[in-house]
């Protein structure tokens, strides 16, 4: 099976569900997420603002922010690349490419990239050895090869899991996550 049939079977799952079950599976995920002890340790975090169909990072964030962590958000600047921007609030927040909220306000400059500590990235899906299924443009990967150094924590939900060894398609420009949740 190819990256774009396990994108659709993954994506038909999750049509299965309504917002407020996956809203719900949200809460499951993040309360694992919380308890991680590389999240509970980092100070600057590499997040992400949720899709309607991801985990809900919406309101996590904030409370992320509200304990004084420093939590940086990608803008997708083409079609190839992102650059980050700190989150300060969802009033700084604007629909950016793919209809996803970004933040506005200063760049977080490639110098300070060393300081990102934990990134915790979506995926239409994970296998066990924390390969990754994107949404197939490639932006984390290209990414996440610039900060080598931060801790991977891949998230979604359980049903986007897949069990199977070697049923993940991968490619050499695929980054792995350190951990799954």
């Amino acid at each position: 099976m190819d990256k774009k049939e396990l994108r659709k079977i993954i994506k038909d799952r999750k049509r299965q569900y309504s917002s407020r079950q996956l809203e719900e599976l949200s809460l499951s995920v993040l309360s694992r997420l919380d308890s991680n002890p590389h999240l509970q340790n980092a100070q600057t975090i590499l997040m992400y603002y949720s899709l309607p169909d991801e985990v809900d990072t919406h309101h996590y964030i904030d409370q992320l922010v509200s304990r004084g962590k420093r939590v940086i958000l990608p803008v997708v600047l083409d079609d190839t690349n992102m650059e980050l921007r700190e989150y300060s609030g969802v009033q700084d927040l604007k629909k950016g490419a793919y209809h996803i909220l970004e933040p506005k306000g200063k760049i977080y400059p490639e110098e300070k990239y060393p300081e990102i500590e934990l990134a915790v990235i979506p995926g239409m899906s994970f296998d066990m050895k924390g390969n990754r299924l994107g949404r197939g443009k490639g932006y984390y990967d290209r990414f996440l090869a610039q900060i080598p150094h931060a801790y991977k924590i891949g998230i979604c939900f359980d049903f986007q899991k897949i069990k199977e060894e070697g049923f993940l398609p991968v490619t050499p420009t695929d980054i792995c996550m350190d951990e799954i949740i």
